[in-house]
This record gives C-alpha cells, sequence and structure tokens, in this order.
C-alpha cells in the first residue's frame, strides 16, 4: 500500500526509500496539494466503488462548500443550478451539515439564507426544516429525493474532526434512486477512510 500511496519507493537492491508523496507531506509548500491529490484519488475510488459521483462538502464562516468532488460520465454530478451556499435547505449536503450545527447555527443560516421552493418536494418551512434536522439521527444518512433537482437523489452523511463541520455525499440519477440506499451505507461505511485521507 505504501507503494502504491507513493509513500515508499523501492530501489533494485530491494531497499526502500521515501516516495514523492511522502516527501511533499514533509514540505509545508507541498502538503496542501499532496493531501488534496490524495483525497482526489480517495474521491475516485469511492466513486467507482459505489458508481456515483461523490462530494467532500465543509461548513466554512457560515457557508456551505463543496470543496472537492469526483465525477465521470457513467456517475454524472449533479447540475448546481442553484448556487449549493442558498440552498442548503433542500440538499442533501446541506441537510447534513445543518444537522452538525446546534439550534442557533441552523437558525442563524437559514435567517441569511431565504427558503426557496426549488422542486414541488423542496421544504420552505423552516419550523419543518428545524423538526427534520434535529430528529435526523448522526449515522443515517440525509438524503434529497428531487428537493434539489428533479431527475437527481443525493445522500450524505458527516465527516467530522473537532469543530470542523463536514460531509461525505453522493448523487444520482433518478432512474438510479433504487440504488441510493446501498450506496448511502456504502458512503456511511467510508466516511471514515476519507476522513482519514484527509487527515494524512
Amino acid at each position: 500500500m505504501l507503494r502504491r500511496e507513493a509513500y515508499v519507493e523501492q530501489t533494485a537492491d530491494g531497499a526502500y526509500v521515501t516516495g514523492v508523496a511522502l516527501a511533499r507531506l514533509g514540505s509545508a509548500q507541498g502538503r496542501e496539494q499532496a493531501l488534496r491529490e490524495k483525497l482526489q484519488r480517495t474521491l475516485e475510488g469511492l466513486r467507482d466503488s459505489v458508481g456515483a459521483a461523490v462530494y467532500i462538502s465543509r461548513y466554512v464562516d457560515g457557508e456551505v462548500s463543496v470543496t472537492q468532488y469526483a465525477d465521470s460520465p457513467a456517475a454524472p454530478r449533479v447540475n448546481e443550478w442553484v448556487d449549493f451556499r442558498v440552498s442548503a435547505h433542500a440538499t442533501a449536503v446541506g441537510k447534513s451539515l445543518l444537522t452538525q450545527l446546534d439550534h442557533a447555527g441552523r437558525r442563524d443560516h437559514l435567517a441569511r439564507h431565504r427558503m426557496a421552493r426549488l422542486t414541488s418536494r423542496t421544504i420552505t418551512s423552516d419550523k419543518l426544516l428545524l423538526s427534520r434536522l434535529e430528529s435526523q439521527p448522526a449515522t443515517v444518512p440525509v438524503l434529497d429525493l428531487q428537493e434539489y433537482a428533479v431527475g437527481t437523489v443525493c445522500a450524505a452523511v458527516p465527516i467530522t474532526a473537532g469543530s470542523a463541520v463536514g460531509c461525505l455525499a453522493l448523487s444520482l440519477p433518478v432512474e438510479h434512486a433504487h440504488r441510493l440506499r446501498r450506496a448511502a451505507d456504502e458512503l456511511n461505511r467510508s466516511a471514515a477512510p476519507v476522513l482519514l485521507s484527509l487527515a494524512i
């Protein structure tokens, strides 16, 4: 595994030496780029494993931010037709991030971002949304069943370290909705390895 991930290289005589990835992690300049590349490879592997586009998102300075994703022609990402920062109430990503905030943090976010109806399934009542967020079990994936975009279903699970709020998510075309529960369960099982790739 260390060779595959380029942390070490094996010389002709069988000895191991420092690999490119380890060298980059050790240097201040290349560390962030090395972490980003490692995470991208992890996301691409997860995309292929679950057969869906996958996303890493964070809640930074009071806003939803999709920081990285992996998609492909066979696993297309959702069409971001409304900025994710203002549609947290309708997306699995946004709802997962909001569940990790305290009640005051959720209220603050909703006060700054009006809950617009994006599809016929979008929740626009802050009372109903807050109730659902508060009753959401931490170990159960948050779902978006065409609430953000007609034709797309999504799931998200929290990935947190300390006070950082983040989530791992996937999206599928609605014709593959029958795969959502299985894919969401696999996403949930993969959250810890993804978190480790963020930390290494």
